[in-house]
């Protein structure tokens, strides 16, 4: 986030006391000592600070910062240069509240530490701000009816775009959920974006902005595949969520065009963290089955599933190969470096932004629903298999 240095001028001033209720302190001989120094605490410059340096009325500097009314050059050059001299800053969430700014973005996420989400709400923040927007990013820590909090209360707040974020179990209940979203948002001018989720039914007026998570799956297990493996430890996701079920049936898909069969006892699902990478690595180390390579459906899992290898005296690649999926930037960092499928995370917050305020003033998208393609990154972690 960027910060931006106060001015130091116009200040307040207030008087240092020693003994409550004085205005002065007793000197060590009974006498008075010298009344203590005024101190001063800074404050922002105003509009109207902003107005006396420039010798305008604040109307003018107004039109000028606005862009909205004609202002002669002479007038708009002494503006801009009392602007810099105070380094004043616009007080946009002051605006907001007062109904002077256009409607923000709202993010609505699981968790913000996630790294993948993490890296979209990066990308939503800079596509709002360029289009002069604000940006909220709220969490719901995966309770759906805070998800229907957070959402009629950015109906409430006029939000020009709500962008849902993150996996979610494909049912009636989600259709009739993302329906009720989708027209209730339309009907106020807004737009609702599915990013990381299924698809609306037919004719619901939402946007979606998704990756192509299955064909990411079968690039990384074909990675493999093609080294010579073939006895691969799958870690995937919840059964369910649509993230999981698409990166399964990518793994799937890949086996069946390597004529590889399917090993139940290889296919483990679980969270996507480093803790459940961790666990189930160590468990299938203990019990078996054999293997000679990871896909681990997450960065984080691959991270976990490192740990368990080297706690079991197994080094990655030497002894087992290991590839992950999302190319979070710890994964180029690690010893040796993770070889995984990067996700354009950035681009696809920025994506749903820019698709969405389109709608909100007017204009069609020329598509309704876009799929980022993923990139197979190879590194250090994939060793052919001798």
């Amino acid at each position: 986030m960027e910060t931006t240095d106060r001015p130091c001028s116009n200040v307040a001033s207030v008087t240092l006391r020693t003994n409550a209720g004085s205005s002065s302190a007793e000197s060590p001989n009974g006498g008075r000592s010298k009344r203590q120094k005024r101190t001063t605490a800074p404050r922002p410059s105003t509009l109207r600070d902003v107005a006396i340096e420039a010798g305008v009325s604040t109307a003018t500097v107004s039109r000028v910062l606005n862009g909205n009314y004609p202002v002669s050059a002479v007038t708009r050059t002494r503006v801009m240069a009392a602007v810099e001299s105070l380094r004043y800053v616009v007080n946009v969430h002051a605006k907001a509240l007062a109904g002077n700014v256009d409607g923000p973005v709202a993010l609505v996420i699981d968790n913000i530490l996630g790294a993948s989400l993490a890296h979209i709400a990066a990308g939503v923040e800079q596509e709002a701000s360029l289009h002069g927007r604000l940006s909220l990013v709220c969490a719901t820590h995966g309770d759906r009816a805070r998800e229907d909090d957070l959402v009629r209360l950015m109906l409430q707040q006029r939000a020009a775009a709500v962008v849902l974020v993150g996996g979610a179990v494909e049912d009636d209940a989600y259709h009739a959920r993302i329906t009720e979203y989708a027209k209730a948002l339309d009907a106020v001018g807004s737009r609702l974006v599915l990013c990381g989720r299924p698809m609306p039914p037919p004719g619901v007026p939402a946007t979606v902005v998704d990756y192509d998570s299955r064909g990411g799956a079968f690039h990384a297990v074909s990675h493999l595949l093609m080294a010579g493996h073939r006895r691969i430890l799958y870690l995937g996701g919840i059964p369910g969520f649509s993230a999981a079920e698409q990166r399964h049936a990518g793994y799937l898909e890949a086996l069946r065009a390597h004529a590889v069969p399917y090993a139940e006892e290889l296919d483990r699902p679980g969270d996507f963290n480093r803790p459940s990478g961790y666990l189930r690595t160590q468990q299938a180390i203990a019990s078996g089955p054999d293997f000679t390579a990871i896909f681990a459906s997450a960065d984080m899992v691959a991270v976990g599933a490192a740990a368990a290898l080297h706690d079991a005296g197994l080094k990655v690649p030497d002894d087992v190969s290991l590839i992950g999926f999302d190319d979070i930037p710890l994964s180029a960092e690690l010893t040796p470096a993770l070889t995984t499928i990067r996700v354009p995370y950035e681009e696809l917050g920025r994506t749903a932004v820019r698709l969405a305020l389109q709608h909100h003033e007017g204009l069609q998208p020329s598509n309704e629903r876009v799929i980022v393609s993923t990139q197979l990154v190879v590194r250090d972690t994939v060793r052919p298999l001798t």
